[in-house]
């Protein structure tokens, strides 16, 4: 049983898109007291529609009609103004569209550096109109809320010093910034944590084997240099946890932090997850992701085997779904959840039936893969 890549892509932040069949498709049967090894693979995705999903789809909503997009400009800044209309802190102008905290590798959190400036003219943004020392010198700059810089599709743009007389240097116009699209909630165009990224897991393939009462059992296969991957032969069932890891996996993502990855096989539909679907396998990481932008090894996914034979008879004859899913603390002391505290799902994809493993050229085969990857 391959994934298939049938399943349209998410149209948030979280999607994936489909995984072509790997340049070898062949299967390794192995056949070991009566049973047989058939490998499978994984591609494809579908958008998480849950109600989890949907809430924090709602509250990120609700966060960005309080925080619009871009900031408030030269004549009229990040600060709201005072009824007193007096000064503030050095720190006021942060008010509104305050620098994010940060959350170390302890998960506690520290205020962030402090931004020297005024509460117009802040130096971290170079916003037009405020002085500058060098005519002729190019900067980055950036017109937005300072939670969404340089996450998603968001980028800085770039000003120049433009010399003056009367009122000195001043920044010119801040060019080619991208600002978080309007109405996102989620995804690359919301410009939040985790909205740009690719979580890669080398091999997905599970094996089933079938015993002399003609009973199935689902178990993971283990990397190989030459096939890709292998399924070994059972000598005993239920079949014993394998010693070999599963797979290798990486990560890169848009910000720093510490996340829990899970990886899920179900058996159902892809298309209609159910809450009580069961599950075969449920492996996870837990790391500290240091660097923002980085492609960070992460530690193996080991080997398993499913302990339910009931969802093992039903995920082969009736077929099941991988499922991506991460909880974590980002590195700016953001909850990367489904808004509820529980795990957000970023992808889910579709197995492909087990007969593509002796036709794989069929139509509905030929975009199976052993691999698979997250990208949200």
């Amino acid at each position: 049983m391959w994934l298939r890549a049938d399943v349209r892509p998410g149209s948030g932040p979280h999607r994936s898109s489909g995984i072509p069949y790997p340049q070898s498709r062949r299967t390794r049967r192995v056949w070991s007291s009566g049973s047989v090894a058939v490998a499978l693979a994984l591609a494809g995705c579908a958008e998480d529609n849950t109600s989890a999903a949907m809430s924090r789809r709602q509250r990120d909503a609700e966060a960005a009609d309080t925080n619009p997009f871009r900031d408030s400009g030269f004549t009229n800044p990040d600060l709201a103004p005072m009824s007193d209309g007096g000064s503030l802190s050095p720190d006021a102008f942060f008010v509104n569209d305050p620098p994010p905290p940060y959350c170390g590798e302890d998960g506690k959190m520290r205020d962030s550096s402090p931004i020297s400036g005024t509460r117009e003219c802040p130096d971290d943004k170079n916003r037009e109109g405020c002085s500058c020392t060098t005519p002729g010198q190019q900067a980055l700059c950036w017109p937005g809320q300072r939670l969404n810089r340089n996450h998603g599709v968001c980028r800085d743009g770039m000003t120049r010093c433009i010399p003056g007389t009367e009122f000195g240097n001043r920044w010119g116009s801040c060019d080619g910034y991208v600002l978080p699209k309007e109405g996102a909630t989620e995804g690359a165009n919301a410009c939040r944590c985790f909205s740009s990224g690719t979580w890669k897991l080398d091999n997905l393939v599970p094996c089933i084997a079938q015993d002399a009462m003609k009973q199935y059992y689902v178990y993971s296969s283990r990397p190989s240099k030459d096939a890709g991957y292998v399924c070994d032969g059972l000598t005993t069932t239920p079949p014993p946890v394998p010693s070999a890891d599963w797979t290798t996996s990486s990560l890169k993502i848009d910000c720093g932090g510490r996340f829990e990855l899970c990886y899920t096989i179900k058996s159902g539909d892809v298309n209609t997850p159910q809450a009580n679907d069961c599950v075969l396998v449920h492996s996870c990481v837990n790391i500290w992701y240091a660097r923002a932008g980085s492609d960070q090894k992460l530690p193996n996914l080991g080997g398993w085997s499913a302990n339910d034979q009931a969802c093992a008879q039903r995920f082969v004859e009736k077929g099941g779904y991988g499922e991506m899913s991460v909880r974590g603390l980002s590195s700016e002391c953001e909850a990367v959840d489904d808004g509820m505290g529980a795990p957000y799902v970023f992808k889910r994809a579709s197995y492909c039936p087990p007969s593509c493993a002796e036709t794989p050229d069929r139509a509905e085969c030929k975009s199976c893969s052993a691999s698979g990857a997250g990208e949200f």
